[in-house]
């Protein structure tokens, strides 16, 4: 089997120039944007540089963490179709490590250090009564432990996984005991999981930006962004493998699975999108409606009416006849082009709560997201340099190698 994947040099090369761009831009975000400018005035440069590296570190750790979820979830469901990629969300996923590292020291310098608080301005209250109303759960000292607890749990389950997969490989063929074992493990991120991207990190990381606005439905639209970024970047990830004659079991058959999942929840992200803001017009209740409001009428309508266009539009356009999905060619440009929809998702999701009408897409914001795509394309690829990407004991082995849809 050709199994054993050593990053090309080709691949390496750019991987760390896109992260020289994004430490390139951070330093000259440091000297023009001033982050630890603040105070009672804002400073709408000191803003944006938080903001920014707040959108792309929450995105890019929450789609580690729903590929995880990936394989979690086909583990529960007995799903052996995906067993021959298997190692491909395994590596994906282990982003989690150096992007929980990056998001929690984020959140640290701005919360502890950095002077602005218009991000959170649950950071500092005053005498705001409806901020000190939430102040029991919006405040800094909850904000960091609940995101150790939940970062923690993900990356212990995930790295637990890990090595059960790999230990699997090095064991007696026909023995079931590490795959009892992964079901106990991916039952426990299961749980951690769906309280986690429903509550704490999305409802804190993200809907608290717009503290005095809340939705129910939020967590739901947060795992359906991030979860069908994730299955891009797992087409993106097989499709290469494939083009450098590795994954000999993974065919057409897998990719049209794999492009069924990319269209069906980018549909699901729609419904959400739908509902959520339908219901807010319907409503037309002005507490709810200022979240809207300062998207959809100012400098964020542009992007505003972009981000429904890329990831509805042209997914139900291109990805709903049954040859494109079996396409690599084109699942490689929908994988692309969903993950830059959903990127710009965040950035109308963090943006316009602190930034009010002042919306700007230009070097800072293009610089740093190039920075943490090779962040995770270098990561990704040092993981697979670790295990065989072929599971050779997993007992879903088989029925994975003569899967037909």
């Amino acid at each position: 089997m050709k199994d054993q994947f050593t990053i090309p040099a080709r691949l390496k090369t750019w991987s760390l120039a896109l992260i020289a761009v994004g430490v390139l831009t951070l330093l000259l975000g440091v000297i023009f944007l001033h982050p630890f400018n603040g105070g009672d005035t804002q400073d709408y440069g000191t803003t944006r540089f938080w903001a920014v590296l707040i959108q792309n570190s929450t995105f890019f750790f929450l789609i580690s963490v729903a590929a995880f979820f990936f394989i979690v979830a086909h583990t529960l469901a007995m799903g052996g179709w995906q067993t021959a990629l298997r190692r491909v969300p395994e590596a994906v996923s282990g982003y989690m490590y150096i992007g929980g590292i990056v998001l929690f020291v984020v959140f640290l310098l701005y919360l502890y250090v950095a002077k602005d608080h218009y991000i959170y301005t649950w950071k500092t209250p005053g005498n705001d009564k409806e901020l000190l109303r939430k102040h029991g759960f919006q405040n800094p000292t909850f904000f960091i432990v609940s995101s150790i607890i939940f970062m923690g749990v993900w990356m212990l389950t995930r790295t637990l996984y890990r090595k059960n997969s790999i230990a699997e490989d090095n064991g007696a063929f026909g023995d079931r005991s590490y795959f009892k074992k992964s079901i106990t493990i991916c039952a426990v991120f299961a749980v951690f999981y769906a309280v986690g991207i429903s509550s704490a990190p999305s409802w804190l990381w993200l809907m608290s930006i717009d503290a005095k606005w809340s939705s129910t439905m939020y967590g739901w639209y947060t795992f359906a962004s991030t979860w069908v970024s994730a299955l891009s970047f797992i087409a993106l990830f097989v499709i290469y493998l494939k083009n450098q004659g590795k994954l000999e079991y993974v065919n057409e058959e897998h990719l049209h699975d794999l492009g069924k999942y990319m269209f069906a929840f980018s549909i699901f992200w729609t419904y959400l999108w739908f509902a959520q803001y339908m219901l807010t017009w319907y409503a037309n209740i002005p507490d709810e409606t200022t979240y809207f409001g300062i998207r959809l009428w100012g400098s964020f309508r542009p992007i505003f009416l972009l981000n429904l266009i890329i990831n509805f539009v042209c997914p139900i356009l291109i990805l709903m006849t049954r040859d494109n999905k079996r396409s690599w060619t084109v699942v490689t440009f929908m994988a692309v082009l969903i993950i830059f929809g959903h990127w710009l998702d965040f950035y109308q999701m963090v943006m316009p709560g602190p930034l009010k009408d002042h919306a700007q897409l230009g070097w800072f914001e293009f610089g740093i997201l190039a920075g943490f795509v090779g962040l995770v394309i270098f990561a990704t690829a040092k993981q697979l340099e670790k295990a065989p990407l072929t599971p050779k004991n997993s007992p879903f082995l088989k029925e994975s190698i003569i899967h037909h849809t």
